[in-house]
């Protein structure tokens, strides 16, 4: 029976289900394979005048047709949604826009053009929610940028926001201006430095530590909640080893953790101490990076980095020995999550010493 190419007529009003219908006609208008199409329309809606068509088509064929409708709805829905939620994005920025221009002088404007330029595509406007009370511009880029390259959800974007992870990272005790500059980096490629990635302190109450416990303790602990441990490393961090015993003259040496990170393209040790930071610590880790780099390290890898986890910090030996020239990162961890303002108070007292030492250096 030959197939008639006139539309049948659809109530306008009824924008959503012509638009259905109508992806579903051209499907049917271009499959070769239909032998019968029997129309039925039954205006069984005063209201919004619903159209039905009963198709009939071979036994055989049904299968493929259905699936290649199928897509084109789920394309469909998929075009809509992101139609919509850019459009409810540009929508609340401009009413923002509008309010920051007539009401705060302008301030903060500029921000908000460049955020919306490259992110209103990748984040809804729930995120940009999350964003906008943020105070500081490299601090609410970092978050967007991170949300855009990682997924993050944002349910995921809040808890990093209120675990102060941006305020924990290496990058935010850089000066502004190479803060500026690794961000600019994270944009255009998307290529995440060991700044983005090193913490201070790192946050470990999950494991459920007591007061007083050994370091093989620690260790257990990591590795029955390594999935949550390798969350809080940050991204792009897998599991590789415990223990892993290195040879040097006759002399075994034990790693307590070794990982790989993907994004850095390099091996990171990671040691486990109970006490405060003490000088020969440099020493150890040096040995293992070392050996590490001559036996371990793969071409195109970068060189293996440490980190050595303590449960204080003395900062003028850290400075003397210049551990970051070596690949040494010396980070807190804390066993117990302390309120929130204790939280932000010791990490903002943290940037601006940092900051004032580099200024002085």
């Amino acid at each position: 029976m030959a197939i008639s190419a006139e539309m049948p007529e659809i109530d306008p009003a009824n924008t959503a289900w012509a638009a259905g219908l109508s992806l579903c006609w051209g499907t049917l208008m271009r499959n070769a394979t239909c032998t019968r199409i029997a129309h039925r329309w039954d205006w069984h809606s005063k209201r919004v005048g619903m159209a039905k068509a009963v198709l009939e088509v071979k036994p055989g064929d049904s299968r493929d047709l259905l699936s290649e409708i199928r897509s084109l709805i789920e394309e469909a829905r998929r075009q809509t949604a992101a139609a919509v939620n850019a459009g409810l994005t540009a929508l609340y920025w401009q009413i923002g826009n509008r309010i920051l221009r007539e009401v705060l002088g302008n301030e903060r404007a500029t921000y908000g053009e460049q955020i919306v330029a490259t992110l209103w595509r990748q984040l809804s406007w729930s995120h940009f929610r999350e964003l906008l009370p943020l105070a500081k511009p490299h601090q609410r880029e970092f978050y967007a940028e991170m949300c855009r390259i990682e997924g993050w959800s944002v349910r995921t974007l809040h808890k990093r926001i209120e675990s102060m992870l941006y305020e924990r990272t290496a990058l935010s005790k850089q000066p502004d201006e190479l803060v500026k500059q690794e961000l600019a980096v994270l944009r255009s490629r998307g290529d995440v430095t060991p700044a983005m990635l090193l913490k201070d302190p790192y946050i470990l109450d999950f494991l459920g530590l007591a007061d007083r416990f050994l370091e093989r303790d620690f260790e257990d602990a990591i590795l029955r909640e390594l999935e949550t441990f390798l969350l809080e490393m940050g991204s792009g961090f897998s599991f590789v080893a415990r223990q892993k015993r290195i040879q040097l003259d006759g002399e075994d040496f034990y790693i307590d953790l070794l990982f790989y990170n993907r994004k850095l393209k390099r091996l990171i040790v990671v040691e486990l101490k109970q006490g405060s930071f003490k000088p020969e610590y440099k020493g150890q880790m040096e040995l293992y990076l070392r050996w590490l780099a001559k036996h371990e390290t793969e071409p195109g890898e970068q060189s293996p980095m440490g980190i050595i986890l303590c449960a204080g910090k003395n900062t003028e030996q850290i400075e003397l020995l210049e551990l970051g020239s070596a690949g040494i990162h010396v980070a807190e961890y804390l066993t117990v999550l302390p309120p929130p303002a204790v939280l932000r108070e010791k990490l903002h007292r943290a940037i601006e010493t940092a900051r004032i030492r580099i200024e002085t250096d």
